[in-house]
This record gives C-alpha cells, sequence and structure tokens, in this order.
C-alpha cells in the first residue's frame, strides 16, 4: 500500500476574511500557500484537534461504466476550541457546495485546498463556538483509482472471456481521503452512516448490514446501511460487485457471510468453516461479544495486500480466501486459515482498541500476527501451527539486523513512511516479542493482561504505554471481578506461589521498562555465553550486520533469558539487565542450551568450546534438544558466520547432523541456510564450487528425500515439508525425483491436463515440465484458463523459474498487475532470468510504484544475489516522488554489501570444507 504521487486537487476557494480564528494561529509564521495563492490555514502534516467528526452520511454513486463516481457527505462536527477554519482530508477529488449546517442556519463556507498535504480547509466568517454542534456537508466526485487503494476498479474475466467490473475499496492506511473528504486519521473516530447508488445488476455491501433499497429515478437502486460503531476512517469499507454469496450463523449469533464471483463461489465452503469456527474463538477468548450483527469476507480480484481488516467487511486476495480441496495443497490451506485468523483477531486488536497514531501500527499488526498462532493451535491443532512460528522470527531478524532498521515504534508522519511501517518489523518482530512477554509472563497472566486491555479501551485509542499498564500487576485488578472463573484461579494459586519470582527478585516487575527496550529501539541483541564450569559468563550487545563496530554501541535490553541443560529438562529462567553478568549452575554440565524453543527474540553465541559442545549432542543424540531448539541453532550459528563470531567451518560442522533430521522446522531452516550459499555463486561464473556445493545439500538430505511418498497423506507439516523436499529433489536434478517428475508430468500432460495429480507433488511436476517450450506452452494455457487460484498460482512460479529465457517475458495482458511483483521476484531468483527481471524491474519502475508496496519486498529479494553495479545507480538517480528516501533501498544497499562482504570473507573456506567433506565421505566409503 505505497502512497501515491500528489495531484492538484480542483477546488474553487474564495479569499478569506479578516479577524477568522485559524487553528495555527500563535504556532506557525509561514502559512503554506494554497492551489490559489492565498495562505491556507494550517502548516503540518497531522490535523489540528479543535474539531472532531460524531458523525458520516455518506452517499456514493459509483458508475462502472465510465469508471468514475459522485458522493455527497455530511459531517456532524464536535467543535472542542473556537474556529473558524475546519481542516480536513481530501485527495485527487473535486469539492463544490461547502456547506456549514450552524444552529442559525445554512450558509456556504469557502474553500482552500493544500495538495501537498491532502487537505481542505473549509472557512467561516464566524467563529465556531466550543461545544456547539455544527454539521457540514461537502459534495464531491473523483475517478475510480486505477492502484489498488481508495474506492478502485478491479474486474476479471468469465470462462466465456467476458471482463467484468467492480469497484472495491481499501482505506489503510491513508486512502479513505481518496473516496470521500474526512479526517483521515486514526484518532478522529466517528460512526458512518453509508449509502450506495448502483445498477439492478450489481449487488453493494458495506462494513453493516443493509437495512433498505430504494428505487431511485433513471432505473437505480440506493442501498441504506444500519449505522457503524464508533470506528477509524481507514476500517470504512463498500463492494459494488456482481458477487455471490454463501452464509452460516455463528454460535453467538453472527451471520458470516463470503463473496465472490460467480464462478468461484464453489470454492468458499473452507473459509467459511474457518471463519465461524475463528469468530466463535474469538468471541470466547477476549471475552467481548463481537459487536456487529454480521462479518463478510470478501475475495476481491485485483487486491494488492494479502487481506484488510475492514470492520464488519473483511477483504482479502482471491488466493486468501478460496480453497479447492481436491487442488488446493496442505500450505493452501495452512496459509487461508491463518489470513483469516488475522483479520478476524484486526476484529478487537486495531478496530476496537486503535493505535492511536502510525508509529503503533505494531500494536494492530504484531498483535494480529501473534494471534493467527494462538487462535489456530486451539481452533485447527491439525495444521501445528507451531511448527511455522519460529520461521516468522527468523524473517524478522533478517531485516532488524541491518543498521537501516527501525524501532518496532518509530516516529512517522507522511503517507510514505506510514506506509513502510507496513513491514515485517510490525507485523512479525511485533508478534515474537509479544509471545517472548506471554512465555516471561504466564500464558495465563498476559490473557487476563490483553483482555484486560480490550476491555479498558474499547472503541478509543491506545499508545505502547496502556499495554505495559494492562500487563502489569495482573491479578490486582479490579477488572478480574468481573472476568473468568479460570482467571480467578490462576490469580490465586499464583499468589501461592508467587511463580513470576522465577524471573527476578526484590524489586517489582516492571512490564514497561522491559518492554520499552524491545519497542523503542531497533534491533535485537546476541547474547554470548561462555561456560567455566559451573559459572557461566553472559553478555549481550546488538546483533548487526555491518563492518562499522560504532553502529552496535549504545544498546542495551533487558532480556528474558532460558536456558536448560544436559543435567535436566527443567526450563531455568534468568532476566538479563545488564551488559554482562553471571550465573552458576548447580553442577557440573555437558552443554547449556539457552533460549528454549526460541521463545526470546535474540540469538546466542556459545564461546568457548559452547559451539562444539552443542555439535556433539546433535551428532550423537539430537533429539535431546526440540525440534524448535535445533531449528534455532542451525539458524543462529549461521547468522554468526555473517559477523565473524563463527567460523564457516563450524557452521557446515554442525550442519551434517541434518541427515538424520526429519522435523519440518530444523529440515527447512538447513534449507534456508545452505541453499543461500550457492544462490551467492549462481552469478559470479563459479560452476565448479556452485555444484560442488549442490551437490553436498542433495546428499545431506537424501535420506529424506527418498523416504517421500508422491501422494498427499500424512499430517499438514509432513505434506508441506514433503512438497519441500521433493520440489528440491527434481530441482536440483537428483535423478529419482527428476524420472519421476518428468514422468508425472507426460502423464498430466496427455491427459489434457484432466489427470488428478497428488496436490503436494504438483509444483515438483510442473517445475520440471516448464524446462522444455511444449511443456511451457501448455502450462501457460492451463494458466490462462484456470479457475482455481492456488492451482493459478503453481503455474505462475513454475513458469518463472523456467531455464528457457526466451519464455520469461513478463505476459502483462495476461497476468494481473498485482501479481506483477511476485513474478518479477521470481524470474530475479532464477539464474535464467535474473537479468530480465532487473531489466523489467528498472523499465517499470515508475508505474509499479504508484500500484504497489510490494515493490520493497521485491529490491531486498532481488538484491539477495546481485552485484551489478547498475543497482546503486538506479536507485541513486531516483527522486523523493519515485521513492527515493524509501527504507527497502538502504536495505537492499545493505544486503548487498553483506553478500560481497560474506563471499570475500568465505569463499576459500567453503572451498576446502567442501573437499575436506569430499574425502571424508569417500574414505568412509571405502
Amino acid at each position: 500500500m505505497s502512497a501515491l504521487p500528489v495531484l492538484l486537487l480542483l477546488l474553487v476557494s474564495t479569499p478569506l476574511t479578516s479577524g477568522a480564528q485559524l487553528p495555527n494561529q500563535g504556532q506557525d509564521k509561514d502559512l503554506p500557500i494554497a492551489t490559489n495563492g492565498e495562505p491556507f490555514p494550517w502548516g503540518r502534516m497531522r490535523l489540528p484537534t479543535t474539531v472532531f467528526p460524531l458523525h458520516y452520511d455518506l452517499t456514493i454513486h459509483p458508475n462502472l461504466t465510465t469508471l468514475d463516481f459522485t458522493g455527497v457527505v455530511r459531517i456532524q462536527l464536535d467543535v472542542r476550541e473556537d474556529t473558524s477554519a475546519i481542516i480536513l482530508h481530501a485527495k485527487h477529488m473535486q469539492i463544490s457546495n461547502v456547506l456549514l449546517l450552524a444552529p442559525e442556519g445554512v450558509r456556504p463556507l469557502r474553500l482552500l485546498e493544500y495538495p501537498r498535504f491532502h487537505q481542505l480547509g473549509l472557512l467561516s466568517d464566524s467563529v465556531l463556538i466550543k461545544g456547539r454542534k455544527y454539521e457540514v456537508q461537502l459534495e464531491f466526485a473523483a475517478n475510480l483509482s486505477d492502484s489498488f487503494h481508495g474506492f478502485y476498479k478491479s474486474s476479471y474475466r468469465t470462462s466465456s472471456g467476458e471482463v467484468r467490473v467492480l469497484a472495491s475499496t481499501q482505506f489503510e492506511a491513508t486512502f479513505a481521503r481518496g473516496a470521500f473528504p474526512c479526517f483521515d486519521e486514526p484518532a478522529f473516530k466517528a460512526n458512518f452512516t453509508i449509502q450506495i447508488i448502483r445498477e439492478p445488476r450489481h449487488i453493494a455491501i458495506s462494513n453493516m448490514p443493509k437495512l433498505k433499497t430504494v428505487e431511485l429515478p433513471g432505473g437505480l437502486l440506493e442501498d441504506h446501511f444500519d449505522t457503524t460503531v464508533k470506528m477509524s476512517t481507514y476500517l470504512v469499507a463498500y463492494i459494488v460487485s456482481d458477487f455471490l454469496s454463501v452464509s452460516r450463523t455463528t454460535q453467538h449469533g453472527v451471520k458470516i457471510s463470503i463473496y465472490a464471483v460467480p464462478e468461484k463461489i464453489d470454492q468458499t465452503a473452507f473459509a467459511l468453516d474457518a471463519a465461524v469456527k475463528l469468530l466463535d474463538f474469538y468471541d470466547d477468548y477476549f471475552d467481548i461479544p463481537y459487536p456487529l450483527p454480521k462479518q463478510d469476507l470478501a475475495a476481491i480480484p485485483d487486491f494488492q495486500s494479502g487481506a484488510m481488516e475492514n470492520w464488519g467487511l473483511t477483504t482479502y486476495r482471491e488466493t486468501g480466501l478460496l480453497f479447492d480441496p481436491d487442488k488446493s495443497s496442505a500450505s493452501d490451506k495452512l496459509g487461508i486459515t491463518k489470513v483469516i485468523a488475522h483479520e478476524l483477531a484486526h476484529q478487537w486488536f486495531g478496530n476496537l482498541v486503535t493505535m492511536e497514531w502510525w508509529n503503533d501500527l505494531w500494536l494492530n499488526e504484531g498483535f494480529a500476527k501473534f494471534m493467527e498462532f494462538i487462535s489456530l493451535d486451539i481452533t485447527y491443532p491439525e495444521l501445528h501451527v507451531d511448527d511455522f512460528f519460529l520461521e516468522k522470527c527468523f524473517e524478522a531478524m533478517e531485516v532488524d539486523s541491518l543498521s537501516s532498521s527501525h524501532p518496532v515504534s518509530t516516529p512517522v508522519e507522511n503517507p510514505t513512511q506510514i506506509q513502510e511501517m507496513f513491514d515485517d518489523v510490525s507485523y512479525d518482530k511485533g508478534a515474537c516479542i509479544l509471545n517472548m512477554l506471554r512465555d516471561f509472563l504466564t500464558p495465563e497472566a498476559f490473557e487476563i493482561g490483553i483482555i484486560r486491555y480490550l476491555k479498558r479501551y474499547s472503541y478509543q485509542n491506545t499508545v505502547n504505554s496502556h499495554l505495559w499498564e494492562s500487563l502489569t500487576n495482573v491479578c490486582s485488578s479490579d477488572d478480574l471481578d468481573e472476568g473468568r472463573m479460570e482467571h480467578k484461579e490462576f490469580c490465586s494459586k499464583r499468589d501461592l506461589d508467587s511463580g513470576a519470582s522465577k524471573w527476578y527478585s526484590g524489586d517489582e516487575l516492571d512490564v514497561k521498562a522491559i518492554m520499552d527496550t524491545w519497542t523503542l529501539q531497533e534491533g535485537f541483541p546476541l547474547v554470548t555465553v561462555e561456560v567455566r564450569g559451573r559459572e557461566v559468563r553472559l553478555s549481550q550487545e546488538r546483533y548487526l550486520k555491518t563492518d562499522d563496530p560504532s553502529l552496535t554501541e549504545g544498546f542495551l535490553w533487558q532480556i528474558p533469558l532460558t536456558y536448560m541443560t544436559s543435567a535436566s529438562n527443567t526450563i531455568h529462567r534468568f532476566l538479563l539487565k545488564t551488559k554482562t553478568d553471571v550465573l552458576y549452575l548447580p553442577e557440573d554440565v555437558d552443554w547449556v542450551k539457552f533460549n528454549v524453543d526460541m521463545s526470546g527474540f535474540y540469538m546466542v553465541h556459545y564461546a568457548g568450546e559452547g559451539w562444539n559442545s552443542i555439535i556433539k549432542v546433535l551428532q550423537h543424540n539430537h533429539t535431546a534438544l526440540t525440534s524448535n531448539d535445533r531449528a534455532s541453532l542451525i539458524h543462529n550459528v549461521f547468522q554468526l558466520v555473517s559477523i565473524g563470531k563463527v567460523k564457516l567451518d563450524t557452521a557446515l560442522e554442525l550442519s551434517l547432523y541434518l541427515s538424520r533430521e526429519t522435523e519440518i522446522m530444523a529440515v527447512t531452516q538447513g534449507f534456508g541456510e545452505l541453499v543461500p550459499l550457492y544462490k551467492l555463486m549462481e552469478k559470479r561464473d563459479m560452476a565448479a564450487l556452485e555444484n560442488q556445493m549442490k551437490g553436498y545439500i542433495v546428499d545431506l538430505f537424501r535420506g529424506l528425500i527418498d523416504k517421500q511418498e508422491w501422494s498427499d497423506s500424512g499430517s499438514v507439516s509432513e505434506r508441506v515439508l514433503r512438497s519441500y523436499l521433493l520440489l528440491f529433489g527434481s530441482v536440483r536434478n537428483y535423478p529419482p525425483c527428476l524420472t519421476k517428475a518428468t514422468q508425472l508430468f507426460k502423464q498430466w500432460k496427455d491427459s489434457d491436463g484432466n489427470m488428478s495429480l497428488p496436490v503436494d507433488v504438483t509444483m515438483a511436476v510442473f517445475m520440471i515440465g516448464a524446462r522444455t517450450p511444449e511443456g511451457w506452452d501448455f502450462l501457460f494455457e492451463k494458466y490462462r484458463s484456470s479457475l482455481q487460484m492456488s492451482l493459478k498460482s503453481r503455474f505462475k512460479a513454475a513458469m518463472a523459474y523456467s531455464p528457457l529465457q526466451d519464455k520469461l517475458n513478463l505476459h502483462g495482458e495476461v497476468m494481473k498487475t498485482q501479481d506483477l511483483p511476485g513474478v518479477v521476484v521470481s524470474v530475479s531468483k532464477n539464474p535464467h532470468g535474473y537479468k530480465l527481471g532487473w531489466d523489467f524491474l528498472r523499465a517499470n519502475w515508475n508505474t509499479l510504484i504508484k500500484k504497489s508496496v510490494t515493490i520493497p519486498l521485491m529490491i531486498v529479494l532481488y538484491s539477495c544475489t546481485f552485484f551489478d553495479q547498475g543497482v546503486r545507480s538506479f536507485f541513486g538517480s531516483l527522486t523523493e516522488e519515485t521513492g527515493s528516501g524509501m527504507r527497502c533501498i538502504q536495505q537492499a544497499y545493505e544486503t548487498i554489501e553483506d553478500n560481497i562482504r560474506w563471499m570475500d570473507n568465505n569463499l576459500p573456506l567453503l572451498q576446502a570444507w567442501l573437499d575436506k567433506h569430499s574425502r571424508r565421505t569417500i574414505h568412509e566409503d571405502l
């Protein structure tokens, strides 16, 4: 969701009379200049707090033929300070007939516009008096947006080839102002009553249920919707379309409906079941009834982000909602369930309680990401979501290890900065530090605290400190009197055993002091552990991928350390508040493992003989450690190579144990650390070393690959792992996989795609099929005609990774714009297509940046293996309007430099270790 370039608003304005009291008076001497050359009465990007909206009465009439819309909005105001100017937002629209409805009558207001801040100034000849009630009314007109933001045009093609148009909204973060004049900041909450004018061939849906439909002259219909609860503008939503729906009612009486294009309505059953189950779960878990009578989930053909939590009308990509039991994979099922869990969690975290300003976006997104895993662990235990949580923390660490990272809570002002907050730090790091806090406080105390937070701040806006206060002294709160019985029992028992003292002694637990170190400074700690007999020496520093040590200075965290030893399964706990400290073990041990299950957002370096002790236990008895512990060790040791704390030989010696690994988290992390090593060589003309590294990885996992069946049996984790292993084996030309995938593709193609392939193996089969021109063309035709979204995604991925360079040109007339960023990334990661991907990105940068916020992801992924100096010169030529200041560009630079540094420092070591390992293997075989 990137901010669009600012265009001039075509507004009528009249001169400002002397004597009017302005919000800016006495504050800013140099007022900005409005479009008509007069001073604009407000000089800041954030709106003044002199006037607040109470209620919007909004009528919208979209024309899906001319692709524009008109409307009228009447806003009831709460004047909190005497003023003669009302400042609000509007963007890219023509405003007319601006009226003030005052107690003494109706009169016109004069209009000024300041497009740079998307602001309107409505000026009154007389002062609006504090405490009196006023209304303003504005008529407006605009084109439907051709981006994915605001009120925008979407379209889809039926199986008969007919193109059908619809109009949908996406207002987060700053795009409601492009659909109607409003106070477009999250703290300006209000109620909304919406009417939508449409043709009879369409339906309209919005946040609330429809109350009635009125016939208008000319054959049009006007749908009237019930008034919303008090909410922020970014949560308003409406859709005009030809969608069909299926519905059910939850145990709590909420009507759930899934909307989709008519030919895909048969793919909605799974989402409907999931939404019913999850809304009921949250209703009970949060102990706060869902406040609306309905919840719609709509699959939008053109949708930029994954999904959006509009209150009562959540919107999704089609791939995020539609599921075909016969053709969707286990990972599709997992992904769809997670995204529904995420958006429904937002109905409480984000919608009911909303951050005061976008600097605390993580209060919305970190919580929703975290609740995906809490909710699905209980409602869908068969999905084993715990197997996939660590991956989120590793992804967050990847971004947070760069000097261009930002604190979880960080100041933002303009729309571009706000859009850049929607990243792995806000979502994934936010979720991971909440998980750490939950483990620290205990799950029961954490649950009591967040329910207190939601109840205390319902329909309000919050900052970080409100959450920390709610999580402090959870058992001494009056809120418990009205709470659930199990919470009272927990607190009664906690009083008896003083369980919290396991973390600290003496002083009172200060949640805010601890968590401020995790939210108000960027980065995360590296804890170095050195065991000397029974003495454990601890030290902390910032983990940072840089060759400038000064950038790691001045950082200190309060770290909830957990550890276990070879002598006991007991999890020991210690709150590290200082730069260094010492622990004493009750007995000598063979090994110690810190950050048990990686519940904490920090890495661990085992100094002295520490890593050798870990390697021994992994080689001889790896199940003495949990799969999460094993995954975290693999991750940590390879990341420590990047900053020179550990030699590459040590990391590779540790990786040898993976030949006996079977658990998904550890196996995929092993791939995640080893595969990038040969990816670094693919574009450096180092074929011999590259192939040697590929051979090592295949040999490492050969036993596990050989055990995989080409079927869809097993748990979700087993199925996801199977898909990954067979795809890797096929792409790496491992003969048993290559033969089987080639055979299955031929049979599938000979059946004209009608043969039923096991879903879990389709990615491997399609990837091999795309290697021939005939196979690629066949996949492309199936992509064009398929209505099955997850199948289309696999066709697309296979075609993008083909070695046929002439086939890798991007087919914009068939590929939706929303899919282009992902395709560019896939082509760029393809060793045969990276130049095409780069050329496309460079040539279409300006168009893409207007339409899609996934470009930051594109840059980072693309830069990981790209060393051409053209990267720096291209990004250096960008202007502010075309994204020169985006954080992701700095991330791209840093990632490239880190990769170059890694290659310079480690290539000879890698070559020597692989040679030595090869000789060792030959000797063992003899």
